[in-house]
């Protein structure tokens, strides 16, 4: 297979790492507005540069693609591909709002070509210990979730489009918060049924710097999820409560199950951790484009961001936003 990059921004180097290392997958092509970028990206390969998607989507030298670009241009982009016959994986959030995530899932599905979206924390190995523990049953059921990850949105620290409600379609909430609402949802076994969210705009930042959601899921799972810019310690902190024991999760340090007094490590983090779960999260977007069911429903990468818009309505009016089976209600 043929993979294409659009965006060789921040995560670019795992995207492309993971291409290099799996059989039957070869970078083709990179595209990126700025040229030099490309051209470091693509160094070390045969890889074709590109300044312009469409462009490269016209030379017919990539089957699939992978848009890591900024948020609002998912969608676009990702429609110019479907339309050229192109396989497409979007990086997370799916888009900035609901009616696009419809539109991008329209657009693969009629043109016949797979669509995946790049939630990697379903690929991170600390997180698939968590998930192995919890299908077990040796805990028994989830019943509470804490989430906090630390952040930075002081002006100068990440590019501009960042700070672009428009462009980014929101600040912390949507960026960090989208991972941890993703997989909070997931190993909570759960879909989110009302949010009562704050958010603060610190730094003179248009968008939202800091944030908090307390999320109720259908099954009753409880989930505190807190986004902080720029803390003097930096983290990146889950604890799964079940029945019998609590699982605490930190990429940097593993997972680890505890019960009654007792604590057993599940998995060990490794400095390659990242590294593979972008080759996983690749894998899985070829597997998709052979006809598997993708890790990561596109039902789910759509709720993330009905969610997170039920965060941003609950912040500004300050009361609990409950979210109906196809969107936002009360």
């Amino acid at each position: 297979m043929r993979i294409g990059l659009i965006g060789a921004g921040a995560v670019a180097p795992f995207h492309i790492a993971a291409a290099a290392t799996l059989d039957g997958i070869e970078l083709t092509a990179v595209c990126d507005i700025d040229e030099t970028t490309a051209r470091r990206a693509a160094s070390g390969s045969a890889a074709a540069v590109f300044t312009d998607h469409r462009t490269m989507l016209e030379a017919g030298v990539i089957d699939a693609v992978i848009v890591n670009t900024p948020h609002a241009l998912h969608l676009p982009m990702a429609q110019d591909a479907a339309t050229a016959g192109v396989h497409v994986m979007v990086e997370k959030p799916m888009a900035t709002t609901v009616d696009d995530c419809d539109r991008l899932i329209s657009a693969c599905t009629q043109a016949g070509v797979a669509l995946t979206v790049g939630h990697i924390q379903h690929f991170m190995p600390d997180k698939l210990a968590a998930r192995r523990v919890i299908d077990s049953g040796e805990l028994g059921a989830v019943r509470m979730i804490r989430d906090n990850r630390s952040t930075d949105y002081r002006p100068g620290t990440r590019p501009e489009w960042f700070f672009s409600p428009t462009i980014a379609g929101g600040g912390a909430l949507m960026n960090i918060g989208g991972h941890c609402l993703d997989r909070s949802l997931w190993l909570g076994d759960g879909r989110a049924v009302e949010v009562l969210a704050s958010a603060v705009n610190r730094f003179g930042s248009p968008v939202e710097t800091d944030g908090g959601m307390l999320v109720r899921l259908d099954n009753g799972v409880g989930v505190t999820i807190a986004v902080i810019s720029d803390p003097a310690t930096r983290g990146d902190a889950m604890s799964v409560v079940c029945d019998e024991g609590v699982i605490e999760l930190d990429p940097r340090q593993g997972a680890t199950v505890h019960v009654d007094g007792r604590s057993r490590i599940v998995h060990v983090a490794g400095e390659h951790d990242i590294q593979q779960a972008f080759t996983a999260q690749l894998a899985d977007f070829a597997a998709v484009i052979g006809g598997a069911d993708p890790a990561v429903p596109l039902g789910h990468a759509r709720h993330v961001i009905e969610v997170v818009l039920a965060a941003y309505r609950s912040a500004q009016e300050a009361t609990t936003v409950a979210i109906a089976r196809e969107g936002v209600v009360a």
